[in-house]
């Protein structure tokens, strides 16, 4: 978008800003504000609270990268939601990749190791093997004499290191061999919590920046806006299904340097997320060589890996680089970050992901060390949960075949909801879906009457914003609007999870449906409403249908 990179404001301005911002959070934030400076302003404070002189803290006097962060997945939708169900009503929330919340079951497995670290006394108990396969008992055991005190004792800061090297066992067997180094592998409370550190590390100032696809997760324009940097985005195409366009990216490079924005590093994700798509190996190596030539660090979003259903496969970024040899494999800077909170594990509340560094300065690496130790330790029982999804039971384990059934048992449910989410959407007037071939959600696009649009803007809303708070409010659906995520300018899209179980999605999309048609209604037929003939692309305008 033409907004993404540009002058940068001034603390005043940003607090501007914030007053008229059209995102999901800007103006819940600013209405807020504006409301308790005037009841300030009256006196209408409660008796017993007054203050004899104004509070230290104000939305005037904060950090003001605290004002420009936005997260809009949990912003004026999600925070809706949260009340319709205080007051009793039913929603369904696939506005948050969070599939335990909507139904998916534990890996059995993985919750038994975590039961029996948890309470080693029951590793003892002559009922154990009654309750509990052998290999979880064992395995259990691994993980308690590693620990060293526990499931409550403070690890390394940067991870225990036995559970350290079974990543390092993990990527050597997906990648095929390359390994990497433990004293590389740093595990994390999330890998949100990995992003938001190598940003902290990354950026020096207001004048550095980072590349990140557009649409994007929220979670890298709220880090960038939070440590000062400046968000330079790179488009997907949505027409050749949110493909990656070298062009494309060398053009936002170049445009961003020309304003004088020293561009240090590029975010991928993949599989995308909000989009779907899966990138193969010849367009991750496409990446490798772009970051080298220009000397950009790469981050590697990889946390959907175990979430593909179709044409492309899942290859890490890791693989691509060891396998083009130098310079790339021995010189490109680059971080993958992984977690236990997608995938068949779906365990978004244990909090269990690492990052791995690769090719990294020593003293860099020395300076993370530096500042994971300040929080102590990581999450222990996320630790362990890591563990054991990336190091499931073998051929021959007593628990082997039942794991197994319950993991391609997710998967193969998830693919089919995949697809069933994306034609659904397809079926829609006004409405287009790209295939899902990855991650957890679908990205479509909704042409939105002009009436619409007007209503939301004299609002201060985003017009997906406005859609989606009237899908909420009519069916109780609550879904994320696309400008959370940034988006081209002119398109308005939203982002649904594909997470509600396969016995839900009937009255899922019929619920939409209802709402869908019950909008074109109120507010008219949307101006972009034919699609081609037998595609699944982007509908086209009456002028360019009529050419067909």
């Amino acid at each position: 978008p033409a907004a993404v990179f540009g002058p940068r404001p001034s603390p005043r301005h940003r607090s501007a800003r914030l007053h008229v911002a059209d995102g999901p959070a800007g103006g819940q934030v600013a209405s807020m504000a504006a409301r308790a400076n005037a009841a300030a302003a009256a006196g209408n404070v409660p008796i017993g609270k007054r203050a004899q002189r104004g509070k230290v803290l104000t939305t005037d006097s904060i950090s003001p990268r605290v004002l420009e962060c936005q997260y809009g997945v949990r912003g004026e939708i999600f925070q809706r939601a949260q009340e319709l169900v205080r007051e009793g009503r039913e929603v369904t929330f696939t506005s948050v990749g969070n599939p335990h919340q909507l139904g998916q079951q534990p890996l059995t497995f993985l919750r038994q190791v975590i039961a029996l670290c948890a309470s080693p006394f029951l590793m003892d108990d002559p009922r154990a093997a009654d309750l509990f396969p052998a290999d979880a008992i064992a395995r259990a055991r691994h993980y308690h004499q590693a620990l060293k005190g526990g499931l409550g004792a403070y690890q390394d800061s940067k991870g225990n290191g036995v559970i350290c090297e079974e990543v390092c066992d993990f990527i050597e067997r997906r990648d095929g061999g390359f390994r990497p180094s433990s004293s590389d592998i740093f595990l994390t409370n999330g890998a949100s919590d990995g992003v938001k550190l190598l940003l902290q590390t990354i950026i020096r100032d207001e004048n550095d920046g980072v590349l990140v696809p557009i649409p994007q997760y929220p979670l890298y324009s709220a880090g960038v806006a939070l440590y000062g940097g400046r968000l330079v985005g790179y488009e997907l195409d949505e027409k050749a299904g949110w493909a990656l366009s070298m062009k494309g990216l060398q053009r936002a490079l170049g445009d961003a340097r020309q304003a004088g924005i020293n561009v240090r590093a590029i975010v991928f994700i993949n599989p995308g997320n909000p989009t779907g798509q899966c990138l193969d190996i010849e367009q991750l190596q496409g990446l490798v060589r772009f970051a080298h030539a220009n000397r950009l660090v790469l981050m590697a979003d990889e946390v959907y890996q175990e979430n593909v259903y179709g044409r492309v496969p899942f290859v890490s970024c890791y693989k691509a680089m060891c396998s083009m040899g130098a310079p790339y494999a021995d010189g490109q800077e680059l971080v993958s970050f992984h977690s236990i909170s997608k995938g068949a594990a779906g365990e978004c509340g244990l909090r269990g992901a690492y990052f791995h560094l690769a090719n990294f300065d020593a003293g860099v690496r020395a300076n993370l060390y530096k500042i994971v130790s300040i929080s102590l330790s990581p999450c222990v029982p996320g630790m362990v949960a890591l563990a054991c999804y990336i190091n499931p039971p073998r051929p021959g384990d007593e628990s082997y075949a039942a794991h197994q059934q319950e993991r391609t048992g997710i998967i193969n449910s998830l693919k089919q909801r995949a697809r069933r989410m994306s034609e659904f959407f397809n079926t829609l007037p006004g409405v287009s879906c790209q295939l899902v071939d990855g991650s957890m959600y679908a990205f479509p696009r909704v042409f939105l009457p002009q009436l619409a649009i007007e209503e939301a803007r004299s609002q201060g809303k985003a017009p997906d914003a406005l859609y989606c708070l009237r899908l909420l409010e009519h069916a109780g659906i609550a879904a994320t609007p696309g400008s959370s995520f940034e988006q081209e300018d002119g398109t308005y899209h939203f982002r649904t999870t594909i997470l509600p179980p396969e016995d839900m999605i009937d009255g899922l999309v019929e619920r939409f449906r209802a709402f869908h048609m019950h909008f074109t209604r109120a507010y008219g037929e949307p101006e972009v409403p034919i699609r081609p003939p037998g595609g699944t692309g982007v509908p086209l305008t009456p002028l360019a249908a009529a050419k067909l």
